[in-house]
C-alpha cells in the first residue's frame, strides 16, 4: 500500500478510537474523566494474570535446562490449585473492561451533552434576558392595556354620543321634513283652494258678463269705444274681448309676473296712475308693495273685475281724465299695451298730457310691442284687430324728451326665444338684433 493511504487509514482508526474513547475535555471546555491510568492498570493486571502458571525462561545450558523442566513440572502439578485463581482473575479483568466501557459510554454521553451545551447556553441566556426584562415588559404591557381599555371605552362613549346625536338629528330632520311636507301640503292646498276660488269667481264674472252683453244687445245700448281704445276696451267688436285677451295676451299670473320688473321703479311713490289698467295686474303689484295706485279703464267688465279685487279703478277716457287732472298730480304713471291701440297722430297728445300731470322727479313707464323684433309681425301684433300701428322706441323716446321727460331707459321684455325655441338655431348677434324682446318699455323721469 502507498504511504499516503496507510497514513490516512491510521488517522481514520485514530479518530474512530478517539471518538469511541473520548479523553481530555468535551467541546466548550467541558472536562471529562481521564481513563488512561485505569487502562494502564488494567493492562498491567492482565500481564500479571497472564503470567500465572508460566515458567520464566532461563539461559541455555544443562543446569538451566533441568531447572526449566523442573519448573514446568511443578507448574503442571499446581495447575489444579491455581485454576480457580486464574478464572477469578479473568472475571475481574472482564469487570474492569465493563467498567471502562461504561465510563467510555459516560464520556461519550458527556461529550454529546457538551456539544449541545452551547445551544442550551444561548437558550439559557435568552431565558435570563426574558426574565430580566419581563418586569419591564409586564409593566409596559399593563400600561398599554390600560391605555387601550381607556381608548376603547372612550371610543365606545364617542360612538354612543355620535349615535345619540345622529338619532337626534334624524328625529329633528324627520320632524322638519314632516313639518315641511305639512306646510307644503297646506300651502298647496291653500293655493289650490285659491285657484279654485279664482276660477269660480272668473266663471261667475264670465256669466255676469254674458248676461250684461245679452241685456245690452236687447236694449241696443252698446256704445262704441272712444278716446284711448285700450287693449281691454273691445268697443264695437262683435266678440268677447276679455276672453280674447285671456287667450292671446296671457293669464293674469303671466302678465303679473312680467310686470314685476317695474316694482323697483315705483316703490316708495305716493300717488301712481295706471292708464288702461285692464284686469289690474299692475295695481295688484303696487298694492303688495305698499304703493298708493289707481287706474282708469273704459271696459265695464274690466272695471267690475278690478273692483271685485278691491282695486281703485275709474271708468274714464284717458284724454278726458288727464285733461281734468291738475298738473303735477301724480308722482308715477304707468301705461302698458295702450299706445299701439291709439291713432298714431294722437300718441304725442297722450304723452304730453301724461307728462304735464307728472310731478317733478316722477316716474313714467310706457310698455308697447317692439317693432324691431320681427317675430311680433308674424304672430302677436296682428292677432289683435284693435291694434293701430306699432311705435318704435326711438319715436316714443323722442316724444317723451319733447315734453320734459329725461334719464330715459329702454328695457327689452319678453324674449322671443322663450315663446319661439326655433330661434335658437339663428346666430346670436342676428337673433339679438332682429328677434330680441317681443315688447319694450321706455322708463323716464320728469325733469
Amino acid at each position: 500500500m502507498e504511504s499516503a493511504e496507510l497514513i490516512a487509514m491510521l488517522r481514520g482508526v485514530r479518530d474512530h478510537v478517539r471518538a469511541r474513547n473520548p479523553q481530555g475535555s468535551a467541546p466548550g471546555n467541558f472536562p471529562l474523566p481521564d481513563l488512561m491510568p485505569l487502562l494502564h492498570a488494567r493492562d498491567a493486571a492482565l500481564g500479571k494474570a497472564a503470567s500465572i502458571g508460566t515458567v520464566n525462561p532461563r539461559r541455555g545450558g544443562p543446569i538451566n535446562g533441568l531447572v526449566q523442566i523442573w519448573k514446568q513440572f511443578v507448574a503442571r502439578t499446581l495447575d489444579w490449585h491455581v485454576r480457580e485463581q486464574i478464572v477469578f482473575n479473568r472475571r475481574v479483568m472482564d469487570c474492569f473492561d465493563t467498567v471502562i466501557e461504561a465510563l467510555n459510554e459516560n464520556n461519550r454521553g458527556l461529550t454529546e451533552l457538551a456539544g449541545r451545551s452551547e445551544e442550551w447556553r444561548l437558550e439559557t441566556e435568552e431565558l435570563k434576558d426574558i426574565r430580566k426584562h419581563w418586569t419591564e415588559w409586564r409593566a409596559g404591557w399593563e400600561s398599554k392595556l390600560r391605555e387601550n381599555e381607556v381608548q376603547f371605552l372612550r371610543n365606545v362613549a364617542e360612538l354612543h354620543a355620535a349615535f345619540q346625536h345622529r338619532v337626534t338629528l334624524m328625529d329633528a330632520q324627520y320632524r322638519e321634513t314632516a313639518g315641511s311636507q305639512h306646510r307644503d301640503f297646506t300651502a298647496a292646498l291653500r293655493e289650490g283652494m285659491d285657484r279654485v276660488r279664482l276660477e269660480y269667481e272668473r266663471l261667475i264674472h264670465s256669466e255676469l258678463r254674458l248676461i250684461r252683453q245679452r241685456v245690452a244687445l236687447q236694449e241696443n245700448a252698446a256704445q262704441p269705444a272712444v278716446g284711448n281704445g285700450t287693449h281691454e276696451s273691445g268697443g264695437g267688436l262683435p266678440f268677447d274681448y276679455g276672453r280674447f285677451a285671456e287667450r292671446f295676451r296671457g293669464s293674469e299670473e303671466y302678465v303679473r309676473a312680467g310686470q314685476h320688473v317695474y316694482v323697483p321703479y315705483f316703490r316708495g311713490r305716493s300717488k301712481v296712475l295706471d292708464i288702461g289698467c285692464g284686469r289690474g295686474e299692475f295695481l295688484e303689484l303696487m298694492r303688495d308693495a305698499g304703493v298708493n295706485a289707481r287706474g282708469i279703464e273704459i271696459s265695464a267688465e274690466s272695471i267690475a273685475l278690478c273692483r271685485h279685487k278691491g282695486l281703485e279703478v275709474e271708468p274714464a277716457d284717458l284724454y278726458s281724465y288727464l285733461s281734468q287732472q291738475p298738473e303735477q298730480t301724480f308722482d308715477g304713471i304707468f301705461c302698458a299695451q295702450v299706445v299701439e291701440h291709439l291713432p298714431p297722430e294722437r300718441v304725442p297728445e297722450m304723452i304730453k298730457l301724461a307728462a304735464s300731470r307728472l310731478a317733478s322727479g316722477g316716474i313714467i313707464a310706457i310698455e308697447t310691442p317692439n317693432p324691431k323684433c320681427l317675430a311680433i309681425f308674424a304672430t302677436h301684433f296682428y292677432l289683435d284687430p284693435t291694434h293701430q300701428r306699432p311705435v318704435p322706441h326711438p319715436l316714443l323716446a323722442f316724444y317723451l324728451e319733447e315734453f320734459g321727460v329725461g334719464n330715459l331707459e329702454v328695457k327689452k321684455l319678453a324674449p322671443a326665444l322663450e315663446t319661439m325655441p326655433v330661434l335658437a338655431t339663428l346666430p346670436e348677434e342676428f337673433r339679438n338684433a332682429f328677434f330680441g324682446g317681443l315688447d319694450y318699455a321706455v322708463i323716464g323721469t320728469k325733469l
